[in-house]
């Protein structure tokens, strides 16, 4: 089990921190909410006490596939065969020194030194007195250049309160968020190559976005972009370590013979894989079936593709995502509907997640992001993007960048690719120089590179206008 080490939760069944609450109902309401990781912790109850709660919070996070570890007790961790056990300080011979407490600073120093030791790969979490209120300055003023904490470690935020759900929640969304500059600098150094194949929805020529469709996420993210539909190319191309764009239209025979075979050369070489299902959808009436694509020819190409491979991340808005679930939809032209509220986009995106096995971006007026488990929403962006054609096709772009520069998640990818691309489009649309969608575009343009510049120069100022939240989802399946 690969371990997300985000919002790890020590829980406490003292009566100052837990009060009179049912441990197993806070632990269950945490996990709802998106803690990753749980220890459990009680060092008091007897020994048969301490199995049979331990027993009852493994039933619990197995079914959200989180690892359970327990403190100190082997012989409890043994038994009940969870994940893990903890082993602290006071289990091992250690230097005494508690004179002084090391702050972010500290932490960026004992980063940093891991880094320099060839362990960076270590995962890192870090505990005392983390809560919601101060979560993003530890997590920002703790980064060191080359290595950041994988996560918070927090018993009091969660255990004493009053909704742990909605704390875990809130806690998750600020560790995505104080991540998204480590994929901006992933892309920034690794440059991955980004194979698009394009299609007739999003043609080379309407916009300044469009026509170099691949050239702006190279002055974006230093991403390397390359356009070719012929897939007797993506064997080699897929060895260079970058990502495919499968960014799907109007579908010919032999275009989906050329999507599923450099489909299957990405998945062999263990590469990430992007699909755009621009135009695949379902008409509202027969009078937009031409200009919606609307037909079930490229409803039977998404179900040939989704057949033929995997892929890491599905994009696309609403009637979209609709389709590739298997949902009947309204569509006009290549616009979303608006006929879904948020809990049910959210709902919709996380059972398409879970039924694929790979992040789905919803894109909007709020972009949802699942991998099954984890939801969240992006409010960012401004109403200019809608009126260009060409910048979902660059979003699904970048987005397959970040994924192939930061393999560790594809989530945290996905959201910092959507929130970079809004909180761009709304620093453009402030600018004093942008008076509509026209001179919007360069300066949309201009601050997607300064954002990478600055990031690449340790600045992530811009990156308290990101709008970043987890979401209670219903259950649904």
């Amino acid at each position: 089990m690969a371990v997300d080490y985000s919002v790890y939760l020590v829980t406490d069944s003292t009566p100052a921190i837990l009060g009179d609450k049912d441990l197993i109902s806070v632990v269950e309401a945490s996990l709802r909410g998106g803690v990753t990781v749980v220890q459990y912790r009680d060092k008091h109850s007897a020994r048969e006490d301490v199995v049979a709660v331990a027993k009852k919070l493994h039933q619990l996070t197995k079914g959200y596939g989180v690892p359970l570890l327990i403190n100190d007790r082997v012989d409890v961790a043994v038994e009940i065969g969870c994940e893990g056990v903890h082993i602290g300080q006071d289990d091992m011979g250690d230097k005494k020194d508690t004179k002084s407490i090391i702050g972010p600073s500290g932490v960026a120093d004992i980063l940093a030194a891991l880094d320099a030791a060839g362990h960076s790969s270590t995962p890192a979490v870090c505990i005392g007195g983390v809560n919601a209120s101060n979560a993003s300055a530890v997590l920002a003023g703790s980064a060191s250049p080359r290595k950041a904490l994988d996560g918070i470690a927090v018993v009091s935020a969660i255990i004493a309160a009053d909704d742990p759900a909605a704390a875990s929640r809130d806690l998750l969304g600020k560790v995505i968020t104080a991540k998204i500059p480590n994929v901006v600098a992933a892309v920034a150094r690794k440059t991955p190559l980004s194979h698009n194949m394009t299609n007739l929805a999003c043609p080379p020529t309407p916009s300044p976005l469009s026509k170099p469709r691949g050239r702006a996420e190279t002055d974006l993210t230093n991403a390397t972009p390359i356009m070719s539909n012929y897939a007797e190319e993506a064997a080699d191309l897929a060895k260079l370590g970058g990502a495919l764009v499968l960014n799907m239209g109007t579908v010919t025979p032999e275009g989906l013979k050329n999507y599923a075979q450099a489909l299957e050369a990405y998945n062999e070489a263990g590469r990430p894989v992007v699909l755009d299902p621009v135009g695949n959808l379902a008409a509202s009436n027969a009078s937009h079936a031409s200009s919606a694509g609307a037909t079930s020819v490229r409803r039977e190409a998404v179900k040939t593709l989704l057949a033929s491979g995997t892929f890491a991340v599905i994009k696309g808005n609403q009637s979209e995502i609709q389709t590739v679930h298997g949902a009947g939809v309204t569509q006009r032209g290549v616009d979303s509907s608006s006929s879904l509220t948020v809990p049910q986009r959210a709902q919709l995106v996380r059972s398409l997640a879970r039924r694929r096995r790979c992040v789905v971006l919803l894109t909007g007026p709020t972009d949802l992001i699942s991998d099954g488990r984890r939801t969240l929403r992006v409010d960012n962006g401004h109403g200019y993007l809608g009126m260009i054609t060409g910048t979902g096709c660059t979003l699904g772009t970048t987005v397959s960048a970040m994924a192939a520069a930061y393999e560790e998640d594809a989530l945290v990818a996905t959201v910092a690719g959507t929130v970079m691309f809004g909180v761009a489009a709304e620093m453009a649309a402030q600018r004093e120089d942008v008076r509509g969608p026209g001179s919007f575009v360069p300066a949309f343009l201009d601050e997607l590179f300064g954002i990478r510049k600055a990031t690449m120069e340790g600045d992530s100022k811009w990156l308290a206008l990101a709008k970043v939240a987890a979401v209670d989802v219903a259950d649904d399946e």
